[in-house]
């Protein structure tokens, strides 16, 4: 089999129509490829559109945030935990009222005469309403040291007790459900929570994470719409030098400044790179075209949290810019 790489440039850029989520899904389990990095690029290349690029780069990037926690630990109970599927269908569930850092997570788990007990309201959570599962990020209480101890928690989405409310579409990406989270006395069992801190092993290294196989997605998407509308040979090949550098970053471990920096240098890159080219775009059927520019701000998601990010690694090594 070729190599996702080879896959961009040589398969078949003619893509089918998608005509819901659901057989989007079903075709995200054709991917041929295993690492999330690669899964991600091939289906932002397969996606009709770039709302349906980002689910692949959200499923896959969860399958990575999986990898991740195995590997961080290893060697502890982590090391025997059975993993959800990569083909699962899956929602994180963290942000709240008061956003999604540690110090605003009011969901609680609690353990009442031997059962464990999950309560609070998820205000947005990508994904939820199609999710087989939900990954709930809650408080077990205070450290010692002053800090939220946070768990992740796995919950049915048909659970008694939850009730999933799908939010108004969003201007861009409108095919991506978004939706508020009530968890009313959910039951859980102690194999529903994942090993490891819910904020060092998942919540925090997941913002890396899916900015990484997220952006991968867009620029597979890129690169398919390039060779399928005969936009200029620049423009596909600026996202395929792009692609291999996030493989890269993706390769490296999310807590690694270097590649926060990385990362943040191919977003700049990115950006730069579909400006000087939008005017390809008017070589696409009007409908692609159009659907295209209304969902660019996808890319735009979470801006400030990336300026932060990178600030912190300039200071973690260091330097300042």
């Amino acid at each position: 089999m070729v190599d996702v790489l080879e896959h961009l440039v040589r398969a078949p850029a003619t893509r089918a129509a998608v005509s819901d989520l659901n057989a989007w899904f079903a075709r995200l389990g054709e991917c041929p490829f295993t690492l999330p990095i690669d899964r991600a690029l091939w289906a932002g290349f397969a996606a009709d559109r770039l709302g349906y690029a980002f689910v692949g780069g959200y499923r896959a990037a969860l399958a990575r945030l999986f990898t991740w926690g195995a590997d961080a630990l290893a060697g502890s109970t982590g090391g025997t935990y059975v993993w959800p599927s990569i083909e699962a269908r899956l929602s994180l569930a963290a942000t709240e009222a008061r956003g999604a850092h540690p110090r605003a997570i009011e969901t609680t788990l609690s353990d009442e005469s031997g059962a464990l007990v999950l309560r609070g309201v998820k205000t947005v959570a990508t994904l939820a309403s199609a999710a087989d599962e939900l990954l709930v990020v809650a408080s077990r209480g205070i450290d010692p040291d002053g800090k939220p101890r946070l768990v992740l928690v796995r919950v049915r989405s048909n659970a008694c007790g939850v009730r999933i409310e799908d939010r108004a579409p969003t201007p861009f990406a409108p095919e991506i459900p978004h939706a508020r989270v009530t968890l009313a006395d959910v039951m859980v069992t102690s194999d529903d929570v994942l090993p490891g801190d819910g904020y060092a092993v998942y919540l925090k290294p997941f913002r890396t994470i899916e900015d990484t196989l997220v952006l991968a997605a867009a620029l597979g998407h890129v690169l398919g719409a390039a060779r399928a509308h005969g936009f200029a040979p620049s423009m596909a090949e600026g996202a395929l030098a792009l692609a291999i550098a996030l493989r890269e970053v993706a390769a490296r471990s999310p807590a690694d400044p270097v590649a926060h920096l990385t990362l943040a240098g191919l977003f700049t890159a990115a950006k730069r790179l579909i400006a000087e080219h939008d005017p390809e775009w008017e070589k696409a059927d009007a409908t692609t075209r159009d659907r295209w520019r209304r969902d660019l701000g996808l890319l735009m998601i979470a801006e400030t949290a990336h300026q932060q990010r990178t600030s912190a690694a300039w200071t973690l090594l260091g330097s300042q810019t």
